[in-house]
Parts: C-alpha cells; sequence; structure tokens
C-alpha cells in the first residue's frame, strides 16, 4: 500500500490547526496537526515528515527558529510558512532561513494546496535515491559542478554547498538557459509553476541568495546578471555532460 505524504501542520491557534488540517486531508494528504516545536519534533522522530506548514509567530519557540533547525538538519524537510504578518521584510526574512514559499493570512484554501502541491512537485525526490537507470547530468560552471539527480551543488574547491529545494530548481532553470535574458514570469513558471502570483517578488528573494551561495558578490553581480527592464542572465557558459 502507497504510504500517504504526511503534512505537519505546526499552529498554536486551535481553530486555524483544525481547519488547515482538515483541508489537507480532504485533499487526500495525512495532516499531522502540531501545536507547536515540541510535538512536531516528537512526530520527527518517529514518522517521515514531507511537507511542514509552518506558522511564523508561534508560542514558544517562534517558526524562524523551527525552520533553521529543520533546514540544517540531516534531511532538509521543504517548509511553506504561515503567517498573518504580511509585509515584505517578513516574507524575506522567512525564505532567508531557508522556507521554500510563504503564504501570508488571511489565505485563499485553494491557493494553500496549489503551494503545497507545488512545493512536493518540486521536492519529490527529497527523501528517495536517483533511479539507477536515469543517468544524472552534471553542470559545470566557473569550476561549480551541480549534480541534477542528486541536488548537489559543489564549489570549485569540491565544498559541498547547502541549497533549499526552491534554490536548487532556480539554478536549474539558470544553468538549462545559459546567457540568454529570463524574465520574472518565466523564472515563476520553471519554479513555482502555477502556484506563483502575479507580481510575486519570491524570485529577486531566491535569486539574492544564490548569488551569495554562488559568491558572486560583484558590484553589480557578474554571474546572475539584472538586464533593466528584461529581467536575468545567467552569465557563465555551462558545460553540460552525463554522470
Amino acid at each position: 500500500m502507497k504510504q500517504e505524504t504526511l503534512i505537519a501542520v505546526v499552529e498554536d491557534d486551535t481553530e486555524i490547526r483544525t481547519l488547515v488540517a482538515g483541508l489537507l486531508s480532504r485533499e487526500g494528504f495525512e495532516a499531522a496537526p502540531c501545536n507547536g516545536a515540541a510535538e512536531l519534533d516528537r512526530l520527527a522522530e518517529r514518522r517521515r515528515v514531507d511537507l511542514i506548514v509552518l506558522d511564523l509567530m508561534l508560542a514558544g519557540e517562534d517558526g524562524l527558529s523551527i525552520c533553521r533547525r529543520y533546514r540544517n538538519g540531516p534531511v532538509a524537510i521543504p517548509i511553506l510558512m504561515v503567517t498573518a504578518k504580511g509585509d515584505d521584510l517578513d516574507r524575506i526574512v522567512g525564505l532567508e532561513v531557508g522556507a521554500d514559499d510563504y503564504l501570508p493570512k488571511p489565505f485563499n484554501p485553494r491557493e494553500l494546496i496549489a503551494r503545497v502541491r507545488a512545493i512536493l512537485r518540486r521536492t519529490r525526490d527529497v527523501h528517495q535515491p536517483p533511479a539507477a537507470a536515469a543517468p544524472p547530468e552534471i553542470f559545470q560552471f566557473c569550476g561549480w559542478r551541480l549534480n541534477s539527480a542528486s541536488r548537489e551543488l559543489r564549489d570549485p574547491e569540491g565544498k559541498l554547498v547547502d541549497l533549499t529545494g526552491a534554490e536548487f530548481d532556480m539554478l536549474m532553470a539558470l544553468v538549462t538557459h545559459p546567457q540568454r535574458v529570463l524574465n520574472r514570469d518565466q523564472l515563476l513558471d520553471w519554479t513555482r509553476g502555477r502556484s506563483a502570483a502575479p507580481f510575486d517578488r519570491t524570485v529577486d528573494v531566491q535569486l539574492s541568495r544564490l548569488r551569495r551561495k554562488l559568491g558572486d558578490n560583484s558590484k553589480p553581480p557578474s554571474v546572475i546578471k539584472t538586464i533593466r527592464g528584461g529581467g536575468y542572465l545567467f552569465s557563465p557558459q555551462v558545460q553540460r555532460e552525463r554522470g
């Protein structure tokens, strides 16, 4: 029997926690309501958690702290951060600490499900080894190596660089379309699909994080260039080979 996708709903408001868990259950997911960090930790010790729907403002350990812990753990569990605080700074901070996506309250239930499904599609291999029959593609640029199957990025010295699921998807979109101007809508479509909201600024945040991880600190950036009025351009030549 196929195991259901387990989604932890971490929310200290009983009514909201029950509503979100019920919504996910009706969509065919296994929802595990958690009142806070302690219940989430106990759940993760017993079960494989496929996604955490995480409220930012929690009593006790807050959502940002929980997000940092689980992003830096042995298995980086995908995280959808949900909060009543809707300004850009809160959104950016949530993404900066490793959340895969961000949804402000109040939200449309269908948008929540769409974003959950989009994150799960992007991270579906996080708990699974790559299929032996499908050799990975290796993308090399400026001494860096990106493995499409293992989702690993290594710097020119061979050191592993941690990427969130969203960062990996964004980098894949860039390395598969090098030296080509890509607008925000294209990048949103390739990385988040139909879950993307109009005028979504997540692309800018993800690219800013990628620039730092790639050491692209020049002013203006030289690896991922911003094209005025056009979008973004991944400037290095990319070599593509089968692993």
